[in-house]
């Protein structure tokens, strides 16, 4: 019964479904999730603990940058994520979408995330 507490409590927030829904399309760095919720690292990285602790979502690290995706290994799972992400579908999704895709149309293999989102955010570090 824990289990499925920690997983409904998890689907609970607004920010981890937005999440969950940028996750939907694959695999995503911390830095490409930040930029799309446009939320401070912290904030994310919390909530992306959340889910993991759920076992909704897979972490890996790769160099400096931690990347999340979906977890498909237990199918009540997957079902379960995939029936909740096609009922939930808001302004703030679609916002998150958008701010992604500007994001990674302009990321580059020369610049870090980092001073790419500061960049589109108009940030002179």
């Amino acid at each position: 019964m824990e289990t499925i507490l920690t997983i409904f409590k998890a689907l609970s927030d607004e920010t981890r479904l937005r999440i969950l829904k940028l996750l939907e399309d694959g695999e995503l760095c911390v830095c490409n999730i930040v930029t799309a919720l446009d939320m401070i690292q912290p904030k994310v990285s919390f909530h992306l603990g959340v889910l993991k602790e759920a076992g909704l979502i897979k972490d890996r690290k790769h160099g400096r940058w931690i990347h999340y995706r979906l977890d498909d290994s237990d199918m009540f799972k997957r079902s379960l994520i995939l029936s909740v992400l096609e009922r939930t579908s808001n302004a703030a999704a679609a916002e998150d979408k958008k701010r992604l895709e500007m994001f990674l149309k302009s990321k580059n293999t020369k610049t870090d995330c980092i001073n790419l989102k500061n960049t589109l955010r108009g940030g002179n570090d």
